[in-house]
């Protein structure tokens, strides 16, 4: 008998590809194999720095995001009503120079009449070079919904923050708290540093309403109350303080806890620091009285009064924050009720984190010098680390829940030292960061800087001669000062509305705002679509760009069609989301593996698009902006591979890092080089540089690493980054608010800036959570992204959708016994601003006042072009239709005071069982997009049957 002929190694394909994931913010290294010009297989790239081979099923299913009959392909131009979906195709020229005429006038006379905001993009180093250069203050990323409160948080306290600008130290921590993190962000690498902290038994605690994901092998589970983490960060500050279980000379060494406060209740100076005849700032030395506090011959008070040589009084700021934290309103007992944890488990945390921190005597055999010229020989370890995401951050409290976190880990002496929370290049950076946003207009008509940036002081407001907002989503503004991402959430609005001024056009890129992205869905819908009574737009022009029929393509006029990921060039830059890890700096690329027009579609045609970023260059060239035009007038970039060689930022400094200089030798700084892409395309697409092993720790006072960071360009200066207990910034605000300086608030700002403006890191109700809400609506409701699924990309690809193509409403048991529910009812979720009708489903794995759902699976009719009975359109829903954009009170936007974050986890509900059964509400028309083929979506058959030659599958659809 024969033996069978068998290949136990089977290729995946005839050539493989390495470049960079898109399906969420991972970026982690792929191989794509490929088969006869098609996508055979996706793997993860076991080279790669990020991701160490490891690939989520996002990642796997990338195929079907390429192949995706969501796919758009050709410019469309709107011919029915906005909204209804009605389009015809035209050709590029014809898309062009429609751009081009909306936006010129606009450049010439007004460029501020451009509003450009864009979605999950990653290439905002680009977008906003490009409105800087159009000359409009109005841009802004999706940041503003996302995690801008969470970032400005971290950067103005220790120069960096948690999300995408630093990780717990997973090879040494022994304590690891996450606060309100879901499963959808930087998926990959926090699974495997989950997996190092495991395999040695170190403890991870998991602080979330909810029990998903990394919750689930947790060895503790807190099921806070929605909006209340600050309350329990300063009851474990309270704990450790009372009982003086702190790193003093941590808090001294490395921030700014010694430095002197000056007292002068009702003075112009009240809260500043003081500072001698050069702007250094004080502190007390118990010898010499006021001295330099960054000297390091002092030996420092850090409580009690002080008269300063010119008769005032000051105080350490430690001083404050004892008086502060203290103080009973802190203690376990008098925050477990309103937190829902108990106050004996307040106590134990509080003391297992100190045993970690302080019992462990962790050190590591390093040498290092710090930034005064003192060496050491060990570097001494705290492995307490932490880690937060948007459950900390979608909330109007935000901002000062996440300083608080911020105040906990450096009270343990917890940030960057072995074990505990470590900055990724380039971080950490001076505090506040030295960028400013843009404001003035040069000669050449652009802006004198970016639109985004950081606010040191009420000077770097974008506001008017009367302190009204500049910006139309009034980022910037008193009521938001430190909008560093911008308010993409609140824009749709203040432009329908007029407020402060009318815009013209609209460009949008990857930003599902009719939809998903949006809060007061509906309203959003009728914002995009309303007329004044000469039938005319309130919104004159939008421009969409997008690679997919998403709901808001539906709401353009013009629609210009992008490629998928695996179709173009892109920068994974270090001057934008970096993906560093912390003991080395990387950046990547992506490459075209395939022409769209090769590609194939459900309709046989060849598709005609082209990467937003090349488009964005294009429109740039034919408006004539400058940094996009030579001397002749003709543009200056060919696409945007070629600006991404060639473009630089600063002398040097350009979007990639990596074989700089023209033959390639140099890194972090040089001219640019003509091969360059080639290069990181023969090195797996990215490129990667470890810290010196001298400099891996402390980085805000390493010598080495600061001059490592320097000469790299991360940083403009080697100088030490002292961290902020006390911001400066924010009490510089507060006492404009009490009526000091040349700038202040409007009368109608003034009390929320003296309130939301404190130094120290203060906890309040968020703004939907006050008494009469709580009573009204009982129920908090949330929602979180599934780890299969990434915003609305994953619930249009064939292969995500198997896992999960419709949402419930999940409801502790308790909490449906309590209003006579079973498991399965259909219910009515009411919150201030409207209802819902969806399917309950009971879960344990919750805290029993808080109800939740998965986010992005509910989707319109028709869009993504899903069948039209799609279980997304009939039974999937949103919380967005429950979630207004302004508070209760309708005073200002459903956001953050500091920062204007979106609060979308604010929401409050009340549930009661529905008459209605069988279809979610609310449901809206059908898009007119091509209707769905219902053949069955399959993929590899052609493959297949090149392998095993007779086989067919008739009536399939394979790609």
């Amino acid at each position: 008998m024969r033996e069978p002929e068998l290949n136990p190694s089977p290729s995946p394909g005839d050539a493989v590809h390495a470049t960079t994931c898109y399906m969420c913010a991972c970026r982690c290294g792929i191989k794509v194999w490929t088969l006869d010009g098609r996508i055979r297989y996706i793997q993860g790239n076991p080279d790669h720095p990020v991701n160490r081979g490891v690939l989520c099923a996002k990642g796997s299913a990338g195929i079907m995001q390429h192949y995706s009959p969501a796919r758009l392909t050709r410019p469309l131009l709107r011919t029915g009503e906005r909204g209804k979906g009605e389009f015809k195709e035209i050709e590029w020229d014809e898309a062009m120079r429609i751009a081009t005429s909306w936006l010129a006038p606009l450049r010439a006379n007004n460029p501020d009449a451009l509003a450009f905001f864009t979605g999950r993009d990653q290439s905002q180093a680009l977008t906003g070079w490009w409105a800087q250069q159009f000359g409009t203050v109005n841009y802004a990323a999706h940041g503003g919904f996302c995690s801008v409160n969470m970032a400005a948080g971290g950067l103005y306290t220790l120069g960096g923050s948690f999300w995408e600008f630093g990780e717990p130290d997973w090879d040494h921590t022994q304590y690891l708290m996450l606060w309100g993190v879901a499963e959808d962000h930087d998926s990959n690498p926090i699974k495997l540093g989950l997996g190092k902290l495991k395999a040695r038994g170190a403890k991870i605690v998991a602080v979330n309403p909810v029990r998903t994901g990394y919750g689930a092998i947790a060895d503790e589970w807190i099921g806070i109350r929605p909006g209340t983490d600050g309350l329990f960060a300063f009851a474990l500050i309270h704990e450790l303080l009372r009982s003086d279980r702190i790193d003093l000379d941590y808090l001294v060494r490395y921030a700014n806890a010694h430095w002197l406060v000056v007292r002068n209740p009702g003075g112009a100076d009240d809260g500043l620091f003081a500072r001698d005849a050069d702007g250094k700032a004080l502190c007390w030395d118990r010898e010499r009285g006021a001295v330099d506090a960054q000297s390091i011959d002092i030996a420092p008070v850090v409580v009690g009064e002080y008269a300063l040589p010119d008769g005032r009084t000051a105080v350490p700021v430690f001083q404050l924050l004892a008086e502060r934290y203290l103080d009973p309103q802190y203690s376990p007992d008098a925050v477990s009720e309103r937190c829902g944890v108990p106050a004996t488990t307040i106590r134990r945390i509080a003391r297992e984190l100190a045993a970690a921190a302080f019992d462990s005597k962790l050190s590591l055999p390093i040498r290092w010098t710090d930034s005064w010229g003192r060496e050491h020989d060990e570097m001494v370890g705290r492995p307490v680390s932490m880690h937060a995401m948007r459950g900390i951050s979608a909330h109007s409290n935000g901002f000062h829940t996440c300083r608080a976190l911020h105040v906990l880990q450096l009270l343990l002496g917890a940030v960057d030292a072995p074990g505990s929370f470590r900055f990724q290049p380039p971080f950490p950076k001076p505090l506040p960061p030295p960028n400013r946003p843009g404001k003035k207009r040069r000669d050449d008509g652009g802006l004198d800087a970016a639109p985004l940036g950081f606010v040191h002081g009420p000077e770097d407001l974008v506001v008017d001669e009367d302190g009204q907002p500049r910006r139309i989503d009034h980022a910037y503004s008193w009521a938001y000062p430190l909008a560093a991402h911008g308010m993409m959430h609140t824009m749709i609005r203040n432009a329908w509305a007029g407020d402060p001024y009318r815009i013209d056009t609209l460009l949008m890129f990857m930003a599902n705002m009719s939809w998903n992205s949006a809060m007061n869905t509906a309203e959003t819908m009728h914002w995009l679509t309303d007329k004044f009574e000469d039938g005319e737009y309130r919104i004159p022009h939008i421009i969409y760009s997008d690679a997919y029929a998403s709901e808001m393509v539906a709401y353009a006029d013009l629609v210009l069609p992008d490629t998928t990921y695996l179709e173009r060039h892109d920068a994974i830059s270090l001057l934008d989301r970096p993906i560093s890890d912390a003991d080395g700096a990387s950046d990547a690329i992506r490459h075209p593996i395939f022409d769209p027009a090769t590609q194939p579609t459900d309709d046989g045609r060849a598709r005609d698009v082209r990467g937003f970023q090349s488009v964005l260059l294009d429109l740039g060239a034919r408006l004539r902006l400058p940094g996009m035009i030579e001397v002749d007038g003709t543009p200056k970039y060919r696409d945007y591979a070629d600006y991404i060689v060639r473009h630089e930022r600063a002398p040097g400094v350009g979007l990639l890092a990596g074989w700089r200089g023209e033959d390639g030798s140099l890194e972090g700084k040089g001219a640019p080089n003509p091969n360059q892409l080639q290069r990181y395309i023969e090195h797996g697409g990215f490129w990667h540089t470890p810290v010196p092993d001298s400099a891996r720790y402390y980085k805000m006072a390493n010598r080495d690493y600061l001059q490592w960071a320097h000469r790299l360009g991360f940083i403009g200066s080697d100088q030490p980054i002292v961290m902020q207990l006390y911001s400066e910034t924010l009490q510089k605000f507060r006492l404009a608010a009490h009526g000091h300086g040349a700038l202040q608030p409007p009368d109608e700002h003034r009390t929320r800036v003296a309130t939301y403006f404190d130094p120290m890191p203060i906890w309040y109700e968020p703004f939907e959570h006050d008494e009469t809400s709580r009573e009204t609506y009982p129920l908090s409701a949330i929602t979180q992204r599934p780890m299969y699924m990434y915003h609305a990309w994953g619930s249009q690809n064939a292969w995500l959708r198997q896992i999960q193509a419709r949402n419930a409403l999940y409801v502790h048991p308790s909490t449906g016994a309590k209003y006579g529910l079973a498991d399965g009812d259909w219910v009515d979720v009411d919150s201030h601003h409207g209802t819902i009708t969806v399917q309950a489903r009971f879960a344990g794995n919750m805290q029993p006042d808080t109800v939740w759902t998965w986010n992005a699976i509910g989707k319109r009719r028709s869009a993504w072009r899903l069948a039209k009975d799609a279980p997304e359109g009939t039974k999937g829903f949103l919380l967005n239709h429950l979630i207004s954009d302004v508070t209760p009170k309708g005073e200002y936007a459903n956001a953050d005071p500091v920062t204007g974050q979106a609060a979308w986890f604010d929401l409050r509900v009340r549930i009661r069982k529905s008459e209605t059964t069988g279809e979610s509400e609310p449901q809206f028309p059908p898009l007119a997009f091509r209707e769905a083929d219902e053949r069955p979506l399959r993929y590899g058959a052609a493959s297949r049957n090149r392998e095993h030659p007779g086989k067919t599958e008739p009536n399939k659809k394979t790609p």
